[in-house]
This record gives structure tokens, C-alpha cells and sequence, in this order.
């Protein structure tokens, strides 16, 4: 399968400003502000009705219209109709996450003997890249590499010392929508000294439509026939569990709330579902890690990935304070999120997958979200 994207010379850089060189044939608008600087948001439509709308700042995933088996288009990720609400209170709603995706145990990791310490954000450990990770900063827009419409290419230069990472991580992102109804992303980094990198998506997602009810319906298979199972604080213990017999198995289509309160110490310490899947798949290969299907809309998800791992979070967290898109509450389990990434606290756990990146490599990896019209029949 060749996944080519179409070049266009012309060297035009966007930033939080949104200044270019020249004019360039892309549907954005204004959505805000940070700082003083506009930000925006770009669309990119398909030929079969999808649309998907996309801000420079986090990276930001802010809406993803799919047909239905009715044909009408339903906005299947929670988040905000306004900026200055993502600005002031999300749970990470749509956004690219780095430069640690999920959990580093205490803030703390060592890298070629010397130990380096982190924002500790999440009780007593570092979360998702620490105060001010890249769901929180400007990315700049590289149009000249987009295919307007239909691609959107990102870079963010994460300096020395960043959130106390070492090195100068140079990141690039790149979303399609094609016209298979995928959401493709690729991510790219390299770095001029040793340090660490780990990015993912991190959209809630809602079949039934954002906002809609809860997502226990859902019917999820996640190929995997292991967990890293996690203690108190949810870091990962090192060891790997079978998920056959327990409540983690969804080798085979389960209901989302079908095992959900069941009586296990995994599903207590989160409340649910907040755990990474070791993928069945062999490492860095290109395959399925998930497929959930809404039954009521007839919307189905594929998640492809070349990662390892898979984080599944079954929205534990949400508690409907969050008002979102039309000023509706994001209430207990209202959205689920399926991340492809290297596995938690993978720097403190010498048995995970190696996660250390060094000068002269480049970090690479791909997940496709892909969307199934009528996939309950």
C-alpha cells in the first residue's frame, strides 16, 4: 500500500500568528487567541462527507464529522466550540501529547547515568509531557507540505531542557483524511542530544456523537492478550498479564460497560479502564490494535498503529463539569480514548520497549483511526 502525499514547493510557514509568505488555498478560520496571536483552525474535508477540524494549537483534533448509517454526519470527539475553553479547563480533549505520552513514575527517569527530573502533575508523577507539554503549545503550520484540504503538516521545535527533558527535540506531524475515511497520522522527531520521546493522539471518542450519552454500549475489540497491570497511583508494575479470564479481555467484541464495575483491584484503583494492551502484533510492525463499533449509529473505528502498546481510558474521570460543544455536559464515561503509544514509565521499566532516542536517529511512527459507515450490520 503506498501512502504518498502530494508536494507543494512553495516554502510557507504558519505559526500561532498565522502570517505566510504568500496567499495560500487553505479553509481556515480565526478561533482564538494566545497571547495576543490568532489561532486557527483548518479543515479538511474527504470526497464521502467527513470533515475534520484541526487547530494549531495542541494539535488539536477539535471536530470529526462521520457519517452515520443514515447519512447524517455526527461529531464523534468530545471538546470545545471555543478556544478560550480549551485555554482554560480540558482533560487533554483531541490534543497531540508529548513529550511523554501517559506516565513516568515519580517524575523522575536516568538516561546514560545522569537522572532527570519532571513537572510531577499527576499526584506524584509526570503526566502526558509535564505543566506545558505539546497539547499546550503553538505548533506551527507548514502549508507548503500540506495538501490543501486534505493533509495538515505540524512542527514544534521543544527546546533544551523543556519541561525538564534534555536535547532539542525537533517534532513533526502530519494529519490526512482520505478518502477511505481514515484520519491518518504520522508522527516524525529528531533530537541533537540523548533523550526520551513517546507521542500519541489523545481524542475522546463518541460513536453515538459527542456529548450524546455514555459509551458503555460500545462494542470494543482490542487485539491484545496482555496488560500491563498498574498499582495505586496507575503506574505500570513491570510485570504483564494475560488478559484471558479478567475483565480486560477484549480479544473477542465485548460491550464497554459489560465488565466495567465488575469486583477486580485493576478496574479500582481507575475507577475502570485507564491501562496500556500489549498489542499482539510484532513490534513496529503496521497492524490492527482496536476496532469499536457504536450500534445505535452504525459507526465503526479501526485503530492501526506500528506502537507497541495501546492505552484504553474509558472516560473515569469525566464528571460533567466540562461543558462542551453546545454547551453540553461531558458526564461520567461520555467518551473513551484509544492511544497508540510505547508503554507507561517505559524509561524506569527495563523490560518495556525502549523509548530513548539519540542524535543521528529518527523517530517515526503511524496510527490510523479508520471509520466504518453501518459497521453494526
Amino acid at each position: 500500500m503506498t501512502w504518498g502525499f502530494a508536494a507543494v514547493l512553495a516554502a510557507l510557514v504558519t505559526g500561532c500568528t498565522g502570517e505566510t509568505k504568500k496567499t495560500a488555498p487553505f479553509t481556515k478560520e480565526v478561533f482564538g487567541s494566545v497571547d495576543g496571536s490568532e489561532v486557527y483552525l483548518y479543515t479538511l474535508r474527504n470526497a464521502n462527507g467527513m470533515e475534520a477540524r484541526i487547530t494549531n494549537y495542541g494539535g488539536i483534533l477539535a471536530a470529526l464529522r462521520v457519517p452515520d448509517r443514515s447519512g447524517n454526519r455526527r461529531d464523534v470527539v468530545l471538546g470545545y466550540d471555543s478556544l478560550a475553553s480549551y485555554l482554560k479547563d480540558t482533560p487533554y480533549f483531541g490534543c497531540l501529547v508529548g513529550r511523554y505520552a501517559n506516565r513516568i513514575a515519580r517524575g523522575k527517569f536516568a538516561l546514560d547515568g545522569e537522572e532527570y527530573s519532571l513537572a510531577t502533575n499527576d499526584g506524584p508523577n509526570h503526566l502526558h509531557g509535564g505543566l506545558k507539554g505539546f497539547d499546550k503549545v503553538c505548533w506551527e503550520v507548514h502549508e507548503a507540505e500540506s495538501v490543501p484540504g486534505k493533509s495538515l503538516v505540524l512542527r514544534y521545535e521543544s527546546k533544551d531542557g523543556e519541561e525538564g527533558y534534555p536535547g532539542t527535540l525537533r517534532a513533526k506531524v502530519t494529519y490526512t483524511l482520505t478518502d477511505s475515511n481514515d484520519i491518518r497520522i504520522d508522527y516524525e522527531a529528531t533530537t541533537d542530544a540523548p533523550t526520551i520521546c513517546n507521542l500519541t493522539h489523545h481524542s475522546y471518542f463518541n460513536l453515538a456523537g459527542a456529548g450524546e450519552r455514555d459509551i458503555l454500549a460500545h462494542h470494543l475489540m482490542i487485539a491484545a492478550d496482555g496488560f500491563t497491570p498498574i498499582d495505586a497511583t496507575l503506574i505500570p508494575t513491570g510485570d504483564v498479564r494475560p488478559v484471558r479470564g479478567t475483565p480486560f479481555d477484549f480479544t473477542t467484541p465485548t460491550a464497554i460497560g459489560s465488565r466495567i464495575t465488575q469486583r477486580d483491584s485493576q478496574l479500582v484503583f481507575g475507577r475502570g479502564y485507564d491501562h496500556n494492551f500489549v498489542l499482539s502484533k510484532p513490534a513496529e510492525a503496521f497492524g490492527i490494535a482496536a476496532r469499536v463499533v457504536e450500534p445505535s449509529s452504525g459507526i465503526g473505528m479501526e485503530v492501526w498503529s506500528t506502537e507497541p502498546g495501546l492505552q484504553f481510558y474509558s472516560g473515569n474521570f469525566l464528571d460533567g463539569h466540562h461543558r462542551g460543544k453546545g454547551d453540553r455536559p461531558y458526564s461520567h464515561r461520555y467518551g473513551f480514548c484509544l492511544e497508540p503509544q510505547h508503554f507507561p514509565d517505559s524509561p524506569n521499566q527495563p523490560s518495556f520497549p525502549g523509548v530513548v532516542l539519540r542524535p543521528g536517529q529518527q523517530y517515526m511512527t503511524t496510527t490510523i483511526y479508520r471509520f466504518i459507515t453501518d459497521a453494526a450490520r
